[in-house]
Parts: structure tokens; C-alpha cells; sequence
């Protein structure tokens, strides 16, 4: 191919004009304000407190989440999605078995963000972890990193996308708390999902907010991550497990 500098810079420059012209995928523009009055402070850390013994077999959350954020369908297998799933430990020595929705962690200290070559993983400053679809380069080294299996790869062509959760082929994306709601000052719907139609096991709050309801049951009784021992510091806690 012969093209001069010239051309090369004309014809990157419009590429990337193309792109930012697609305010729907800059997910990243969602690091820098909740809304046009509150900026994402450190003052918040959100997270999420899952009852296992209220937790039924029931899929409200899985459900609710995927047609939040449009995970299923738009020309995606229904098997791929990792956004949140329901999970069964067994107890080998009792028999007993145990449901509980995983989803990702939120960690303070995320492995997703660590080895990320471009930056596309990142945590904002209020303990949400998010992907920007436009630097991540599909690598997935994000995927291996996480310790709790909490991120899928695009693999389709994605079709008719929600505008608040946008998804492209070739990159990977997982839970993101339902960034979107969080900034307009709701629940995210998976939770919303559980409280309504489910068995009410899961409260989303300001960890950081003595006041909160998440903050008083997290004091009021024991509770635990899952995989302390990486001290990753997750902002999802589990209660019963």
C-alpha cells in the first residue's frame, strides 16, 4: 500500500474522529461524574452484601441483569454471558449445597486492572470497576487474572446494544454494578430483581456510610469475601457462606 504521511495522519485522524463520535461506547467518560452536580468521590466505595441463606434457586438477578444491560440476545449465546451467574458449592464431607450469585467482585485492589496493558480495566474512584470499550485491544489478559471467573469475551458481532451498557466484539466487559443507575441515585437491578421478585438476600450501599443499611448489617453480623486470602478487599461481601 503506498500512502504517504500525509494521508496516514488525515486517515487516522477521521478513524478517530469516527469513533468518538459514538458517545454511547466512551464508558470511560463514567470515571469522571455521577451526574452534572456530583463527581465520582473516594468519599463512596459501593458494594454489595449477599444473604446466602435467603438466596433461593430462583434466577431473578440473572435475569434482571441480563435485561438491564442486554447481555442475552443482539446476536449473543445466552451460555457466554458471565456478568452475574448462580454458582452451587457443595460441601463434600456433609452433602450440603449452597447457591449463591457471583458476579464481579469489585475489588479494591483489582487483578483485572493490574495487568492491563492499555488501561481499558480501571476502578473509579467510588470502587467501581469498569472496561472502556474503545482502548481495550481483547488480550484478555484481564480474564486470566481474575480469580473468580467474573469476565466474558465478545465473541459475535452485537446488534441493537442498550446505549448505557455498550458491548463490541472483540472486547470484554463484566458486571458493572449497573454503573448507570448507580449515577442516577438507584439500586442496581439485580438487586432490585432480588428484593421483588427473589428471596430479598442482597443490599447495595456506601460501604464508606456508617448510616447505610449495608454498612449497619455488615457490623450487626459476620460476614466474608470470597477468596480472602488475596486480600483483594471486594466490594461484594457474602453473609451465611
Amino acid at each position: 500500500m503506498d500512502m504517504n504521511r500525509r494521508q496516514f495522519l488525515t486517515f487516522g485522524g477521521a478513524a478517530v474522529a469516527g469513533i468518538a463520535a459514538v458517545p454511547s461506547l466512551r464508558l470511560v467518560e463514567l470515571a469522571q461524574a455521577r451526574s452534572s452536580e456530583q463527581a465520582v468521590s473516594s468519599l463512596q466505595r459501593w458494594g454489595l452484601l449477599i444473604d446466602i441463606a435467603k438466596c433461593t434457586d430462583c434466577e431473578a438477578c440473572v435475569t434482571a441483569c441480563h435485561e438491564e444491560n442486554g447481555v442475552v440476545g443482539h446476536n449473543r449465546p445466552t451460555t457466554d454471558a458471565q456478568w452475574i451467574r448462580k454458582v452451587s458449592l457443595k460441601d463434600k464431607q456433609t452433602g450440603y449445597v449452597q447457591t449463591l450469585p457471583l458476579m464481579c467482585q469489585h475489588c479494591e485492589h483489582p487483578p483485572c486492572v493490574d495487568v492491563c496493558p492499555t488501561g481499558a480495566s480501571f476502578k473509579r474512584a467510588d470502587g467501581i470497576v469498569l472496561v472502556d470499550k474503545h482502548i481495550c485491544i481483547g488480550c484478555r489478559y484481564c480474564m486470566m487474572a481474575c480469580p473468580y471467573k467474573a469476565r466474558s469475551f465478545v465473541h459475535e458481532v452485537t446488534t441493537n446494544q442498550k446505549a448505557h451498557a455498550p458491548r463490541g466484539k472483540g472486547t470484554v466487559e463484566s458486571c458493572t454494578l449497573c454503573v448507570h443507575r448507580v449515577d442516577e441515585g438507584r439500586i442496581p437491578a439485580c438487586v432490585e430483581a432480588c428484593n421483588k421478585d427473589g428471596g430479598k438476600a442482597m443490599v447495595f450501599g456506601d460501604l464508606n456510610d456508617k448510616s447505610s443499611e449495608i454498612r449497619q448489617q455488615l457490623a450487626a453480623a459476620a460476614s466474608t469475601q470470597l477468596r480472602p486470602d488475596l486480600n483483594l478487599n471486594t466490594g461484594v461481601r457474602y453473609r451465611g457462606l
